[in-house]
């Protein structure tokens, strides 16, 4: 998890965040899902080379981690903490409350060729790298 800073005004309080001081790289890309139906689940992948940070910028969700060998979950639900996620891990994000905002900060553009979608394939590719 990381804090960021959080200045407190009686007017609303102010987060910021800056690029490999507050998160450990160089930010290529943001995106945020918003409107998730009830029940509904994002996610469900990892990536070969892309880091991120998720952020609950409204309301609240989990978000499950997996590393081939042991699984985590993590309720985010705080504007000015995030979840880094470094590459390879796989991530579903679930348990969206209403408005939910997931903030994405991410370390690469959008590319298809860096996702592993298959969960059998990742835990193979996970599974090969620790013998």
């Amino acid at each position: 998890m990381i804090q960021f800073p959080k200045i407190l005004d009686p007017r609303g309080n102010l987060t910021f965040i800056e690029q490999e001081r507050h998160v450990p790289f160089r930010i290529a890309r943001v995106y945020w899902i918003y409107d998730v139906p009830g029940g509904e689940k994002r996610g469900g992948h990892a990536f070969k080379e892309q880091e991120e940070v998720i952020i609950a910028l409204s309301g609240s969700f989990d978000v499950l981690l997996d590393d081939g060998a042991a699984q985590k979950i993590v309720h985010l639900s705080r504007a000015y903490k995030g979840l880094y996620v470094p590459r390879m891990i796989w991530r579903r994000m679930q348990n969206f409350s209403t408005n939910a905002v997931a903030y994405v900060l991410a370390s690469c553009p959008y590319d298809e060729m860096d996702y592993v979608r298959n969960y059998d394939s990742y835990k193979d590719v996970m599974n090969s790298r620790s013998i």
